[in-house]
């Protein structure tokens, strides 16, 4: 086809959200994460962190942080941000998420298959329970892995998120840079909500970003 026709596809299909003979994907969206709290709040709540040598991961299981739980109807909390934070998301009748895309903040790719996304624990399950959470009751760590409220869940890129592992901030950031405001906002408002530690080193990563904030 010519390039002006070729053109005019692409807009109509940018449009509507779909990809025609590779020339374009879905349009991106923000995730829609709650957002953080200000910079400078997270920077008082940094503070009043209490700070102690990361702790052990022995007795560490998945399975004792009970996810993904169901929300409403058939609706797990993977389903539930896979719809929050995704444009044009079409849904099955068991909830599954069917078509639609989705924008990962953390490296700012464009998904279009579910597949290809996995909702982050902005603070990793295994980062909580050396900081804290591997004295908490099963039902707090069901909240706590399944928590809609807070900035702790976000679909991203599967495997960024895979890169970051259980790393903690002085570890792993997010590659794109433009985020990393919005990430140690996040992370420091999850810690100090749910009342877990700090090591030294993350703490030192976090202030060295919030002050650029």
């Amino acid at each position: 086809m010519s390039g002006v026709y070729a053109r005019r596809i692409a807009v109509l299909a940018a449009t509507a959200g779909l990809t025609v003979a590779g020339l374009v994907t879905a349009p991106a969206a923000q995730a829609a994460l709650p957002t953080p709290v200000s910079a400078s709040t997270a920077r008082s709540y940094l503070s009043s962190l209490t700070v102690k040598a990361e702790g052990s991961s022995d007795g560490y299981s998945r399975d004792k942080f009970p996810h993904w739980i169901t929300q409403s109807g058939s609706c797990d909390t993977r389903e539930v941000v896979l719809k929050r934070d995704g444009t044009n998301v079409v849904q099955s009748s068991t909830c599954a998420a069917t078509s639609g895309s989705w924008y990962s903040e953390y490296d700012g790719a464009t998904w279009t298959a579910s597949s290809d996304v996995d909702i982050d624990h902005m603070v990793p399950l295994a980062e909580a329970w050396r900081s804290g959470a591997s004295s908490w009751t099963t039902a707090r760590r069901q909240s706590y892995a399944n928590d809609l409220t807070r900035p702790q869940l976000i679909a991203v890129t599967d495997n960024v998120n895979q890169s970051k592992g259980d790393r903690d901030p002085a570890e792993w950031l997010p590659p794109r840079t433009a985020y990393r405001c919005t990430y140690a906002r996040a992370w420091v408002q999850v810690k100090h909500y749910y009342g877990l530690t700090v090591d030294s080193a993350e703490k030192t990563a976090l202030q060295g970003v919030l002050n650029n904030c």
